[in-house]
């Protein structure tokens, strides 16, 4: 079997030697080398031909994103970000995802060996994506094809025990009864490739459209940065979501990256409730945790979007908010970076729709004018 070929990009010996330990512990995967900077870097590329970078943010000569931007014009390729958990590096890696990088690894300014050596799963799992993810160069941030999921992941992925499912954060209700009305919700759940898609689609929406609540795969420093984010480019008002907050009309709800983020009834209102239970399908926040409370407060007054990322959380609250009556959307293979959650969802029937990325604004925009009438 062809190992990945992996070459590691980090000014850091400690996180070069760490992320070494990490991936030649796994059988498919091989360190081909490392660099201490961008100018090595550009040589070994050439003499090594990985098949991912592992590529630090801040380095000396020329720091990450400048090495990113003319990576992806002259020699486009799989490449994942390794930042720290800070404010400024949550800014850079963000900008980093918009500029091409596939996903990224945050580490802590102490404690390294200890906190890499607890996300070695996690790492290894992001760079077996990555591998398969075909980058292509275009004027502009590169396009990316998908890339297929890998079945061992996915099968693990669905035999999570039943204490760490939703149920851990809201019981299944066994008959879910919701009158219809005016006040519509759309819910959005996404992963790996997921912040550029979310901004792809939050950027169409005018500014009176109802509420939209958010669960994105993503660490707590960097969900207030990626609201920021999405707040500069949207018509609506972005803002990562505060435990009681009504949710309200022209307003997106983004979760925090430390909390799982439900909706829940309040009288004739929706509110925003944060919970601080255990990793949901390992993800805090949840997909699926998001969705059942959709399912169970909102029923067939909801839409409920799965985008692209890698695993299966999201796909079991897509299906039981299809059994609630909501309109139910997954994004296509095609236009996926990771073709794991809306893959798995599509798998249970849990989308009515399958849409190309290009194609899910105009699908809600549709299925809010249904829910209308």
């Amino acid at each position: 079997m062809k190992k990945i070929r992996v070459l590691i990009i980090d000014d850091s010996a400690l996180v070069r030697r760490l992320l070494t330990e990490i991936l030649n512990s796994d059988p498919e995967i091989e360190i081909v080398g490392t660099a201490m900077d961008a100018h090595i870097a550009r040589q070994k590329i050439k003499d090594l031909n990985p098949d991912v970078l592992t590529l630090d943010v801040e380095m000396p000569k020329m720091d990450g994103i400048s090495f990113l931007r003319q990576l992806m014009r002259l020699r486009p390729m799989p490449v994942i970000m390794i930042s720290s958990l800070t404010e400024e590096g949550a800014e850079t890696t963000l900008e980093a995802l918009a500029a091409g990088a596939v996903d990224f690894i945050s580490k802590p300014k102490i404690d390294i060996a200890n906190t890499l050596a607890d996300y070695a799963e996690d790492i290894v799992s992001k760079i077996k994506s990555a591998a398969r993810v075909k980058v292509v160069a275009r004027d502009g941030p590169p396009a990316m094809k998908r890339a297929t999921p890998n079945r061992a992941d996915s099968d693990e992925r669905n035999s999570v025990d039943e204490k760490y499912s939703a149920t851990v954060i809201l019981q299944r209700s066994a008959q879910i009864r919701t009158l219809k009305t005016t006040e519509k919700i759309v819910a959005i759940g996404a992963s790996t490739g997921g912040t550029e898609a979310i901004k792809e689609i939050l950027t169409q929406f005018r500014p009176d459209n109802p509420a939209i609540l958010i669960t994105q795969h993503i660490p707590p420093v960097f969900s207030s940065a990626f609201a920021r984010r999405m707040n500069q480019f949207a018509a609506m008002t972005v803002t990562e979501a505060v435990d009681g907050q009504q949710v309200l009309p022209g307003h997106v709800y983004i979760a925090p990256g430390d909390k799982h983020l439900l909706l829940v009834r309040d009288g004739a209102r929706y509110r925003c409730q944060l919970n601080d239970g255990p990793p949901v399908n390992r993800h805090k926040p949840s997909v699926d945790v998001l969705f059942r409370s959709v399912a169970q407060s909102a029923g067939k007054n909801a839409i409920g979007v799965i985008l692209t990322g890698m695993g299966a959380d999201g796909a079991r609250g897509l299906y039981e908010m299809h059994e609630a009556g909501a309109i139910t959307i997954a994004q296509d293979e095609k236009s996926s970076v990771v073709w794991g959650m809306p893959g798995e969802a599509i798998k249970l029937g849990a989308a009515q729709k399958v849409l190309a990325l290009d194609q899910i604004h105009a699908g809600i925009i549709s299925a809010l004018n249904v829910l209308q009438n």
